[in-house]
């Protein structure tokens, strides 16, 4: 982990929507672990848990790799930034964004002054838990070489949002959520 909390510049929430936001936002590569740490912390802070592409998946009725294959990357992008302002405006708990969400100007700006936790890996960990680190037999395209770009794209724009950093390569779900929410009581 790496830095103090930072609070944001216009205190806590987004300023729209019913509540005053999410007590914890994860934001992350795929496979950095917001999806199991996020159930956990949400127990630590005695809230719930909602993430977005589970928000996505349910509305579409079908997997968010589904709709990102069968429908397009552009048509993907659209509904994970309904599903991400959605969330930001309405969930007041712990909430895991789809790893591209960030991506998006308007939902960088709805994460100012809220507590974002970046969840950090390096890319054989990523490689690790995405299972890309098996030999298999050669797909098209380079499934390694596109997450190592995914991941240097996205690596400063994870670290500019953040109000948290978590180095998750060496730590366990159970672990990081402790972690996580000693940070956010500090």
């Amino acid at each position: 982990m790496t830095g103090p909390a930072r609070p944001g510049p216009a205190g806590p929430g987004t300023g729209d929507g019913p509540g005053p936001g999410p007590v914890a936002v994860l934001i992350g590569p795929p496979g950095a672990g917001k999806t199991s740490v996020g159930p956990l912390l949400a127990e630590r802070l005695g809230t719930s848990f909602r993430e977005t592409d589970a928000d996505i998946s349910a509305a579409a009725g079908q997997p968010v790799s589904d709709i990102f294959i069968e429908q397009g990357e552009p048509a993907f992008r659209q509904l994970e930034r309904e599903a991400a302002a959605r969330a930001l405006r309405e969930h007041g708990g712990v909430l895991a964004l789809g790893s591209g969400a960030v991506l998006d100007p308007d939902i960088q700006h709805r994460l100012e002054g809220l507590p974002v936790i970046y969840l950090a890996a390096d890319f054989a960990t990523i490689a690790r838990r995405l299972g890309l680190d098996r030999p298999r037999v050669v797909i098209p395209g380079n499934p390694r070489g596109r997450l190592r770009a995914m991941l240097e794209e996205r690596r400063p724009l994870y670290e500019q949002l953040a109000t948290v950093t978590v180095e998750t390569d060496d730590l366990d779900p159970d672990e990081l959520a402790a972690e996580i929410s000693a940070r956010l009581k500090q």
